[in-house]
């Protein structure tokens, strides 16, 4: 295992961050690891890349004790932290190549860490010249410069726009193919993008832990958009089983929430033909993991 957790604890005074978590990651696996504010996350990543020590339990990263091999430990992890920290004097390619010796990584990784991360047209720039998107870039730049079998990103598109976003899932996809990478986001199209599995954590534990293909299969809430041809009265949504929730988006348009396994639309197309109604369009606008999220981190 290229990650391994054993009742892992940690407090803050009164708060307990974690208590007494436990999973393992394979190599080649992308996993998203994803909580509400404040339910763990950040802690657990700083223990596995030794910026903090657990109160209670052990991990490993890459067979290396988190406490007892901090070097190895370091050596075979890229991270990324929430709040990336840079030195915004220095130039992209200055900077590096700072951190290439600190790893003692041949010169020539550089260009094809730029390369990789999208970095080019602006390698020439000072960081402090840059965008919040080409700083996180840099940033995973660096994470990725001594080639590390385990990448941790703790919120690695924060600040990204759309095209960027694309780009970056992409690197992260690629490189996991033959590295473990474990990361935190709090943007469920990233993890439905990228991931291979889901671990849910709410104040400190884990309550959720399956393969993204198994997890959405459960996923019984539906969202209907549909669009008749003229106004509807409200009052006949009543006649929906299993509708959940309803609202108006734009005149005839309309998004139907519904708890179900079966597939909605057909029975919003009966609907239409049983009320005098046409559907100009009809579609399953999300089963995704926002509410299997809600339902998981809603309850304490």
């Amino acid at each position: 295992m290229s990650i391994e957790v054993q009742n892992i604890s940690k407090s803050y005074g009164t708060q307990k961050a974690l208590d007494s978590v436990s999973f393992s990651v394979k190599k080649g696996e992308i996993v998203g690891f994803l909580g509400p504010n404040g339910a763990g996350k950040s802690t657990l990543m700083k223990i596995l890349t030794t910026y903090l020590n657990a109160d209670e339990g052990r991990a490993l990263v890459n067979g290396h004790d988190v406490n007892d091999n901090q070097k190895a430990v370091q050596l075979s992890v890229g991270y990324l932290p929430e709040h990336n920290p840079l030195y915004l004097d220095l130039y992209v390619r200055e900077y590096l190549a700072f951190n290439a010796d600190v790893y003692k990584t041949a010169k020539s990784r550089i260009e094809e860490v730029i390369q990789l991360t999208g970095l080019s047209a602006e390698s020439h720039k000072k960081i402090g010249q840059l965008s919040k998107g080409y700083r996180q870039r840099v940033g995973l730049a660096t994470a990725l410069l001594h080639n590390p079998d385990v990448l941790i990103l703790d919120e690695p598109t924060t600040g990204l726009d759309p095209n960027q976003l694309v780009e970056i899932r992409n690197v992260i996809k690629n490189v996991g193919k033959n590295k473990t990478v474990f990361l935190s986001t709090h943007i469920m199209q990233e993890v439905e993008a990228i991931c291979d599995r889901v671990i849910i954590i709410d104040n400190g534990k884990i309550v959720t832990d399956k393969k993204l293909d198994k997890l959405v299969s459960e996923i019984k809430e539906q969202v209907i958009e549909v669009e008749f041809d003229k106004v509807i009265d409200e009052t006949l949504f009543s006649k929906f089983p299993n509708l959940l929730s309803y609202r108006n988006t734009h005149e005839n348009v309309w998004e139907l929430t519904f708890e179900t396994e079966s597939d909605a639309r057909s029975s919003v197309f009966d609907f239409a033909q049983n009320n005098g109604l046409k559907t100009l369009q009809l579609s399953l606008k999300s089963k995704n993991l926002e509410a299997i999220f809600r339902e998981k981190t809603s309850k304490n």
